[in-house]
């Protein structure tokens, strides 16, 4: 029996991106949000997919144990995005020189956005992956240069922001978009569905 939206969504994020996103998707939800504080240091050797995996079940699962009595039947988000150029996760970018050489990596290259959304309710749990292949124009030093300046890529998974400045150096997408900016909302309105809400 489907129910309605839910009352309040508690999103493992402090990403300004996932809660716009969300409120596209469901203009009328309470969000709570409880970022999970977790080490999110790339481990040697694992692959994009088994890191966005592993944080965003390991976020959903800190949030829950420190759940206010209050959010406790509110369904919990958690979501972790990656960008993986030639199986290699990128991470993000730790300075502005580190930002200036992501971005020289990604230039005129084909890469992947790969985001891990885990959505729980109860005991309930919805996991899924979804991967975008995003390809980036030729960029120049200069160019690359002035595009960390603005400061736009320093808080973001290969050091770029497709919903900003970023987008004028994308020649195609392939796939979710929204996943890009950092959730596929396509998969989170799936993903409720299947816990029985109704979202449209």
């Amino acid at each position: 029996m489907s129910k309605k939206i839910p009352a309040g969504l508690v999103l493992a994020s402090a990403s300004p991106r996932r809660r716009e996103l969300l409120l596209q998707l469901m203009p009328g939800i309470k969000l709570h949000i409880l970022p999970a504080d977790l080490d999110e240091s790339l481990i040697t050797s694992e692959t994009g997919t088994a890191r966005v995996l592993r944080l965003a079940e390991a976020k959903a699962a800190a949030v829950k144990t420190s759940l206010p009595k209050e959010f406790a039947n509110y369904p919990i988000l958690a979501a972790d995005t990656e960008v993986v150029l030639k199986g290699v996760p990128l991470g993000k970018p730790e300075s502005f020189d580190h930002a200036v050489a992501l971005l020289e990596q990604l230039s005129g290259c084909s890469h992947q956005v790969i985001t891990a959304v885990h959505l729980q309710e109860d005991k309930q749990a919805q996991q899924a992956v979804i991967t975008t292949e995003v390809s980036f124009k030729s960029l120049t030093k200069d160019e690359i240069v002035a595009y960390v300046a603005t400061g736009e890529p320093m808080d973001k998974a290969g050091g770029y922001g497709i919903q900003g400045l970023g987008a004028a150096f994308v020649t195609s997408i392939q796939g979710s978009y929204s996943n890009v900016v950092g959730l596929p909302l396509e998969t989170v309105y799936l993903q409720l569905r299947q816990l029985g809400y109704t979202v449209i």
